[in-house]
């Protein structure tokens, strides 16, 4: 249990932390975080990081369909939650 809490908690900074130097990096026009790399992230666990993330920089907000793959895993992971915890 710990070990998964322990991952979640690192994933989702890690998904923070990327949004933000990828933000920086593109304000700065150098080389970027690609969007695919961005969005494994969200997968792996770090949805809740990423939007935050997204939502603090103000990043990727115009990408439609970066938006649309980043809210669809989040739903996703809800979802895959709420059967888990709630339905038993």
């Amino acid at each position: 249990m710990w070990f998964a809490v322990i991952y979640l908690w690192a994933t989702n900074v890690l998904a923070l932390l990327a949004f933000g130097w990828d933000k920086a990096r593109a304000s700065h026009r150098k080389r970027r975080i690609p969007e695919r790399k961005l969005l494994w992230l969200a997968a792996l666990g770090g949805s809740p990081g990423a939007v935050l993330g997204r939502w603090m920089f103000r990043h990727k907000t115009r990408k439609r369909g970066f938006s649309m793959w980043l809210f669809g895993i989040l739903a996703a992971q809800v979802a895959a939650c709420y059967l888990v915890f709630v339905i038993k």
